[in-house]
C-alpha cells in the first residue's frame, strides 16, 4: 500500500483498513455502512484532475475533488464550491465561495486554491490535456478569501460547463512534484486511501465534507478489463456497480436479475476511427473518403453492439441542441470507394490498390480491454480487405495504445469519447490546428475559425448553425469517421439506493447513495 508522508494507518469503524492525514483523527466519524465496489476497465492514469486523460482517471477525481459546479443528471451546471456567480459582464464571472470547505488534509479551501488551479491549467508548462478549454480566460483574480473574478478574452458560451474540474491545494500541487498524481488530496466525498496500480484504488468516505458525510463508508474501484469479467462480477455479488463500456451480449443476463437494475440511456459519446493525416497514403482526402465508403456502422451497431450503441451520421450528437439530420459523412458504398481510389490514381494490382508502386496498405489499432471494439476492427480488416485494402490489426492494452495515440503514433485507430456536454467540448481541442488533442494532425482554416466563433458566440441558434457548418466539413474530409452514438448503460446491486445515473458517466450521486449489507 502506498501512502503519502505524514498520514497514519487506522482502524475504520466498518472494519476497515484506512489511511487519514496525521493528527485530524477522521476515523472516528466515518459512517459505519459499507463501501460501494465499482469495477472500472482501465486504471486511472492519474489522481490530479488537471492532467486526467482518460475516463477512469475522471471518475476517481469526482469522487475525491469537488469543482466550482457539478453537472448534474441533465447535464446543467448546479452549485458546488461556488454557491453561487455572477455575470457582470459577458466577459467578467465572479463566483462566491462556499465558507467552511476543507481538504482532506484539513486545510481550508481559499480562492487562493481556485486560482490556482486555474493558473496552473493555463501555463503552458503544465501540460493540461485540456487546456484548451480554459484558454479563453484572461485572467482569474483573487477578490477575497471567499471570491473570485474570472476574466475571458471574448464571451466564452460553454465556459461554465467545464468548471466541474476539482480543484487542487495550492500547498501541495506547487511543490510540482507530482505527489498529487500518486496521492490525490481534495476536498470531495471521498477521500484517498491506497492505490495498487492495475488492480484496486481504495477511498474511504470523508466525514468533514460540506454536504455532509456519506452514507456509504468508502467506494473502491476494482480494475476488471474485461467486460464480461466485469458483468460476471456483478452477477456474482463482488461488485456492486458497474457501467459502460460493457458488452451488449451481456445485458440480457443482468437484465434478468433480482438482484440487479439495469438502466441503459443516450450516452454522452461516440466510438470512431482516428484517422492520422500524416501518415501516408491517409493524408489524401479521397483515401479517408473511400475507407468510409468501405464502413458499414449500421452493420457495426446491429451485428457486434446488438443495437446498444446506434450508427453515427456526424459528430455532433442527436441528443444535442446542434444536432442536424442534414449533417452526414459518407454512407457505405463501395462502388463509390472504388471509383474514388479510380479517380485518385490507384489500380488494383494482385487484389491491392496500388499507386505509383505502393499499395493501399493501413494499420488498424485498437486497446485489449474492449472486446467490441476488438471484434470490430477485425471486422473492419475483413470488409476493407475484401475490397483491396491490405490491413494489419494490432491490439495493446490501454496505457500503451492511448500513449501512442495521443503521441500520433498510429495510422487508424479505434477509440471513444465520453462527457460531450457541449459541441466544443469534442471539437475545438481535437480540430483545432495545433489542438492539444488534434492527434491526427487535422488543420483546415474554416474549421478553426468556426470554432472560434461558436466558443464566442452565445446565442444557442447561432452556435447551432456554426457547429453544423463545421461538422458538415469534417464529415466531408474525414478525419474521423464516427461509427457509433453511445448508450451509457448503468448495473448496480439492488442494495445500492440513491445512485443516479448521469449521462456524462459521473458516479458523483455515489455520495448520496446508501448501501445495504450483504
Amino acid at each position: 500500500m502506498r501512502r503519502a508522508p505524514g498520514w497514519v494507518i487506522v482502524l475504520c469503524l466498518a472494519g476497515a483498513l484506512c489511511v487519514t492525514p496525521a493528527g485530524i483523527g477522521l476515523a472516528q466519524n466515518a459512517p459505519a455502512g459499507a463501501a460501494a465496489r465499482v469495477g472500472l476497465d482501465v486504471d486511472a492514469g492519474t489522481g490530479d484532475p488537471r492532467l486526467a486523460r482518460d475516463t477512469s482517471a475522471y471518475r476517481l477525481a469526482e469522487m475525491v475533488y469537488d469543482g466550482l459546479v457539478y453537472l448534474n443528471d441533465r447535464v446543467t451546471p448546479q452549485p458546488a464550491l461556488a454557491t453561487s456567480w455572477d455575470n457582470p459582464t459577458p466577459t467578467t464571472w465572479v463566483f462566491h465561495l462556499r465558507k467552511g470547505v476543507v481538504f482532506h488534509d484539513g486545510t481550508p479551501l481559499t480562492a487562493d486554491d481556485v486560482v490556482y488551479t486555474f493558473q496552473s491549467i493555463l501555463d503552458p508548462k503544465s501540460q493540461a490535456p485540456y487546456r484548451a478549454l480554459y484558454t479563453p480566460i484572461t485572467s482569474v483574480e483573487k477578490v477575497d478569501a471567499d471570491t473570485v473574478r474570472m476574466t475571458t478574452s471574448a464571451p466564452d458560451a460553454p465556459l461554465l460547463s467545464y468548471l466541474d474540474i476539482g480543484i487542487v491545494p495550492k500547498h501541495i500541487a506547487e511543490r510540482n512534484d507530482g505527489s498529487l498524481a500518486q496521492h490525490p488530496v481534495g476536498s470531495g466525498p471521498f477521500q484517498f486511501v491506497s492505490w495498487d496500480r492495475g488492480s484496486k484504488i481504495v477511498l474511504t468516505a470523508n466525514p468533514r465534507y460540506w454536504r455532509g458525510a456519506p452514507k456509504i463508508s468508502g467506494v473502491v474501484f476494482n480494475i476488471v478489463p474485461d467486460n464480461t469479467a466485469r458483468a460476471a462480477a456483478i452477477e456474482a455479488g463482488d461488485l456492486d456497480l458497474i457501467h459502460s463500456p460493457l458488452s451488449p451480449q451481456d445485458l440480457p443476463q443482468l437484465r434478468q436479475s433480482k438482484a440487479l437494475v439495469l438502466t441503459k440511456m443516450t450516452g454522452l459519446g461516440i466510438t470512431y476511427l482516428n484517422i492520422n493525416e500524416s501518415a501516408w497514403p491517409l493524408g489524401d482526402v479521397k483515401v479517408r473518403q473511400a475507407l468510409a465508403y468501405l464502413t458499414d456502422r449500421h452493420a457495426i451497431s446491429v451485428d457486434i453492439y446488438q443495437g446498444m450503441d446506434q450508427p453515427a451520421s456526424s459528430v455532433l450528437l442527436p441528443g444535442s441542441w446542434a444536432y442536424s439530420t442534414s449533417v452526414r459523412q459518407p454512407e457505405y458504398s463501395p462502388a463509390k470507394a472504388r471509383q474514388l481510389l479510380q479517380e485518385d490514381g490507384f489500380a488494383i494490382q494482385d487484389g491491392v490498390w496500388t499507386k505509383d508502386g505502393r499499395p493501399l496498405a493501413i494499420s488498424l489499432r485498437t486497446h485489449s480491454e474492449d472486446p467490441n471494439r476488438v471484434q470490430t476492427v477485425e471486422f473492419l480488416q475483413n470488409a476493407w480487405q475484401q475490397n483491396g485494402v491490405r490491413v494489419k490489426v494490432s491490439t495493446d492494452e490501454w496505457p500503451t495504445f492511448s500513449g501512442d495515440v495521443i503521441a500520433s503514433k498510429h495510422q487508424v485507430a479505434l477509440l471513444g469519447w465520453l462527457s460531450i456536454v457541449d459541441p466544443d467540448r469534442l471539437m475545438y481541442n481535437q480540430f483545432l490546428t495545433n489542438g492539444s488533442q488534434n492527434w491526427e494532425k487535422y488543420s483546415n482554416p474554416t474549421v478553426d475559425a468556426l470554432l472560434q466563433r461558436g466558443r464566442f458566440t452565445l446565442s444557442r441558434p447561432m452556435r447551432a448553425k456554426i457547429y453544423q457548418q463545421a461538422a458538415q466539413i469534417i464529415a466531408d474530409e474525414q478525419p474521423y469517421n464516427v461509427l457509433l452514438y453511445q448508450a451509457y448503460v448503468v448495473v448496480h446491486s439492488a442494495r445500492l439506493q440513491g445512485f443516479v445515473p448521469n449521462p456524462s458517466g459521473s458516479l458523483k450521486s455515489l455520495y448520496a447513495a446508501t448501501l445495504a449489507a450483504r
